[in-house]
């Protein structure tokens, strides 16, 4: 259940990505004349294969982490490291075993980047949210004591 409605924000994003990825480039690419209809030349030609290529990216990993969280019964970075590692691995499987392993690797270490930048921007928000202790008054500094 979940997974689909994953697939389904993974493919989107990747469409909208891909059409202002392939718009500038296929805006760019085009004569002087002809930059708007090569721009759209470039969005319908290209832009729902990346769209495509993000959305089965977006349903392994999802299935990589629902999997890896039913195993392991925790909620923690390494299920979406162990993700990563097993989504990139699977999709480059058909390059033979070093493409898969190089891409697994590289997923996977890309995935640790973006969770301990996440960890780190969590660690920094908390700190700018914690209470300061008031100062203490020490006694003795203008208080009457009885003897």
């Amino acid at each position: 259940m979940f997974a689909d409605f994953d697939t389904d924000c993974y493919l989107g994003m990747g469409a909208i990505g891909g059409a202002v990825w392939h718009g500038i480039k296929g805006f760019r690419n085009s004569p002087h004349n002809e930059r708007l209809i090569g721009s759209m030349v470039a969005i319908k030609a290209r832009a729902p294969v990346l769209g495509g290529n993000f959305g089965v990216w977006g349903g392994v990993f999802s299935l990589s982490d629902c999997a890896i969280k039913g195993i392991r019964k925790k909620e923690d970075p390494w299920n979406a490291i162990g993700a990563g590692f097993m989504t990139g691995g699977s999709l480059a499987i058909r390059g033979g075993f070093k493409a898969a392993r190089n891409s697994a690797i590289g997923c996977a270490v890309l995935l640790g980047v973006i969770e301990g930048v996440g960890i780190g921007f969590q660690r920094m928000m908390a700190e700018n949210t914690r209470l300061d202790v008031p100062p203490v008054a020490e006694l003795g500094a203008g208080v009457a004591t009885v003897a």
